[in-house]
């Protein structure tokens, strides 16, 4: 879960971001937050050296809340998750946040009956 803070809650037209752990395909750092970013703005706000909200493109759509100088921490996600990724600028990627999807990744995808 991707919680945001009030202003952040203003400008996206949502609380949070609530993906489940087996929605997670892949995650990454990535060190030049601008390269996280696909598609076009579709909500939220795109300024100079900050990005909030959910951008559009051909594989789906993003959610995007990232900041320049700040590597992002780029998630993507299997095709029945509300996004196909997530992109999160933190001055420090290496944190207990990050290490818990990492252990709770699923390496495979489960199945479907």
């Amino acid at each position: 879960m991707l919680r945001l803070s009030w202003w952040e809650q203003l400008l996206a037209r949502r609380r949070e971001v609530r993906v489940p752990f087996a929605d997670v395909k892949d995650m990454r750092i990535e060190p030049d937050w601008w390269r996280s970013l696909r598609g076009l703005p579709r909500g939220g706000r795109c300024r100079p050296g900050r990005c909030l909200g959910e951008r559009l493109h051909r594989h789906g759509r993003d959610f995007v809340a990232v900041r320049a100088n700040e590597p992002a921490v780029v998630v993507d996600l299997w095709p029945s998750a509300p996004f196909a990724r997530l992109a999160v600028t933190t001055p420090d990627p290496i944190n207990e946040t990050v290490r818990t999807i990492q252990q709770r990744r699923v390496r495979e995808r489960p199945k479907s009956a």
